[in-house]
């Protein structure tokens, strides 16, 4: 199965598309159908919770808290947890993002999955067997069975 950390901005697009065939719904569609298997850690998940509980970011979603919730639980149910016990820093120019970096590496996950791969990218340590895609990126490389 194929590995993957998903950065919080992919989920959020995911919710806030109005498109069901957009390609951020359709990542998170595939981990949910088990194709995907999204991977954790502290740091990536107290993000994810910190963001569902921003009233304002998602005042045009169509989904309800209760519903935003019920699809973030059904996520980390098919979601493995992974303990990262070393801090690859400084690594990025954004702070906030070396926990992706530290995620993918300590999982060992074929790829981290963000809309924003130039931060990602322009790294001062390289990690040459993580890839770094876009949503769109991810479908291609990682195609499900029929």
């Amino acid at each position: 199965m194929t590995q993957l950390v998903i950065d919080t901005d992919v989920f959020v697009a995911a919710l806030l598309s109005r498109n069901d065939s957009s390609v951020a719904r359709e990542v998170i569609r595939r981990c949910l159908q088990g194709h995907y298997q999204p991977l954790f850690g502290v740091a990536l998940f107290t993000e994810y919770e910190t963001l569902l509980s921003r009233d304002k970011l998602f005042a045009n979603c169509q989904l309800g808290p209760k519903e935003r919730e019920t699809v973030f639980a059904a996520l980390l149910k098919q979601a493995r947890w992974i303990e990262i016990y070393f801090a690859w820093r400084p690594n990025l120019q954004d702070e906030g993002d070396n926990h992706l970096i530290e995620l993918a590496v300590a999982s060992g996950a074929q790829a981290i999955v963000s809309r924003n791969t130039r931060d990602l990218k322009n790294a001062e340590l390289l990690f040459p067997d993580t890839k770094i895609l876009t949503p769109k990126q991810c479908l291609e490389v990682f195609k499900c069975p029929p």
